[in-house]
């Protein structure tokens, strides 16, 4: 995948992290978990694409 997709993609993660952030801050206390698990992945998969990302950096 190219550099320019991943820093897309990592970009995109970054904000779906900080929505769900304040999703959670505002949710009902019954909904926590849900919004935690979500956040969980998304943080993961933000991760990932962070660590492909400097990964294709140092080949470069």
């Amino acid at each position: 995948m190219p550099i320019k997709m991943i820093a897309r993609e990592l970009y995109l993660l970054l904000r779906e992290v900080e929505k769900t952030e304040k999703e959670l801050k505002n949710a009902p206390l019954e909904k926590h978990l849900e919004i935690k698990d979500k956040l969980r992945k998304i943080k993961a998969e933000r991760n990932r694409m962070r660590a492909i990302l400097e990964g294709k950096k140092d080949r470069s």
